[in-house]
């Protein structure tokens, strides 16, 4: 039996999907928000700390904002991973059940 979009959006499983999806967004947007504004409001409250030298011509900063850069793309791995390993599944699983 076909089922119609209506049911689909409607079953339990949709909507658990859908759910650990947004989870899954939202404390990743959340971690890559906090760090990089974190990153902006450390140079915005305490500049003489970000202006200290770590070499002869690299500030704190410099290494700082490279983290900040270097996070993001660990964040967006972490996605990729987790998308890939359980979000992949469970859409194949709900594309042959609802066949």
């Amino acid at each position: 039996m076909k089922q119609t979009a209506r049911q689909i959006l409607d079953s339990p499983e949709f909507k658990r999907m859908i759910a650990r999806r947004w989870i899954c967004s939202v404390i990743l947007t959340s971690a890559l928000f906090a760090i990089y504004y974190g990153y902006i409001v450390l140079i915005a409250v305490n500049k003489p700390l970000m202006a200290q030298k770590v070499g002869e011509v690299t500030t704190l900063g410099i290494p700082i904002g490279v983290a900040v850069i270097v996070l993001s793309w660990v964040l967006t791995a972490i996605y990729v991973v987790w998308a890939n390993r359980v979000h992949d599944p469970d859409v194949n699983d709900l594309k042959r059940k609802f066949r």
